[in-house]
């Protein structure tokens, strides 16, 4: 049994509103040192198989489903 962390978020030249407005609302809340924020998903998944099969059924879920790779990119732990 493998545990696995999948990370997705999007693309750096991809607007994204939600990040946006988590800044805004910290900086009202006073916290003035944030100046950026990214928002993502984060999935844990448990696989049968061992670690090297696990890492290339995730990046085939991953371009099949967990992420769309036009606009997100995505990072896998095992």
């Amino acid at each position: 049994m493998v545990t696995a962390k999948v990370y997705v978020t999007l693309k750096r030249g991809v607007l994204d509103p939600q990040g946006q407005a988590v800044a805004r609302s910290l900086s009202r809340l006073g916290f003035d040192e944030v100046k950026d924020a990214r928002i993502g998903k984060y999935i844990e998944l448990q696989l049968d198989g061992d670690a090297k099969q696990a890492r290339e059924r995730l990046t085939q879920m991953c371009e099949k489903l967990l992420a769309n790779t036009v606009i997100e990119e995505y990072r896998i732990e095992v």
